[in-house]
């Protein structure tokens, strides 16, 4: 038995959800490899070997693997999947977009954003945006999985695995790259930062956004986030929507500022480690999941908070 997990990366560096994602490898038990699939990405094939647990990195480098077309990178997972009991991929829209396409090519069932193993065939996944908590048994020969990153601990450095080159081409021509637009941002990643400060309804406009709630991240070096309430209102872009439907976070400190809690948004950040909420409504649900709550008025006490920083 031995377990694959695909490793998230941006052609240049790894991204934490691989780390966490090999955390949950290790729990079954198993030697592991990693499958670095892209474009000149020799530098994140050698980042992967130097973790703490992977036996061994499977290095596949073409352009067509540049864009990390699902068709493409979802085939050659296909092909290799056969040597291996488990194929595992971060629950980000990374792994989202690829491992089900390479389980419906072995037509297995996908094990979907789970947060236990308790077994080599037995999982624990959230449903019903996390009001329940299911655990599921596989049958399948091969368990293809994606891992909620925020379940996990990310894995250490200290390993030294051996990088194999591997020449296996898949271009289905089913699809092509046209272009990608990028939000850039000077602050840290949403899904990888320490501190999240997320608005929302409550925040009443992007133009508060900008002048209440970015100063106290400036001064916390946090990110922004939302509820998908701000985020359907236009204040914000949709990618710093946090919960059922947008980012899964799991900071060391999450400020909810203007929030009410609904259980949809609850399912995105509940597993911070502090959760901090600002609200008027001393009945509004967020105060249920947090650690400290400040009933008032987000526009005097925000900038109180700033001021104190």
């Amino acid at each position: 038995m031995t377990t694959l997990v695909l490793a998230e990366h941006d052609n240049k560096v790894l991204k934490p959800s691989t780390l966490h994602t090999i955390t949950a490898a290790a729990k079954l038990g198993a030697p592991i490899a990693v499958l670095v699939v892209g474009f000149d990405c020799g530098a994140v094939a050698q980042e992967a070997a130097a973790i703490q647990g992977v036996s061994d990195v499977l290095h596949a480098d073409d352009a067509v693997y540049k864009n990390f077309l699902a068709e493409n990178v979802g085939g050659l997972i296909a092909k290799l999947a056969s040597g291996y009991s488990h194929v595992l991929a971060p629950a980000t829209s990374f792994g989202k977009n690829i491992l089900p396409r390479a389980a419906g090519l072995h037509d297995c069932a996908q094990i979907s954003d789970i947060i236990g193993i308790e077994s080599a065939d037995t999982f624990v996944r959230p449903i019903y945006a996390g009001n329940a908590i299911a655990t599921v048994k596989s049958s399948d020969k091969i368990k293809f999985i994606t891992v909620r990153s925020t379940a996990f601990d990310a894995a250490g450095k200290g390993g030294s695995a051996a990088v194999k080159k591997i020449d296996v081409l898949t271009d289905s021509g089913l699809s092509g790259f046209v272009s990608a637009e990028l939000s850039v941002s000077a602050r840290p990643e949403l899904t990888a930062a320490k501190i999240v400060v997320s608005g929302g309804r409550g925040v009443g406009s992007g133009e508060n956004f900008k002048t209440v709630l970015e100063p106290l991240a400036d001064k916390l070096n946090a990110a922004v986030g939302a509820s998908r309430a701000a985020v359907d209102a236009g204040f914000v872009a949709n990618d710093y929507q946090v919960g059922q439907t947008g980012k899964v976070v799991a900071p060391d400190l999450y400020i909810a500022v203007g929030i009410s809690g609904a259980i949809q948004h609850l399912a995105g950040m509940k597993d911070s480690k502090v959760i901090v909420a600002i609200n008027k409504d001393p009945d509004a649900p967020i105060f249920a999941v947090a650690d400290y709550g400040i009933v008032g008025d987000l526009f005097v006490i925000v900038p109180e908070l700033v001021k104190a920083l």
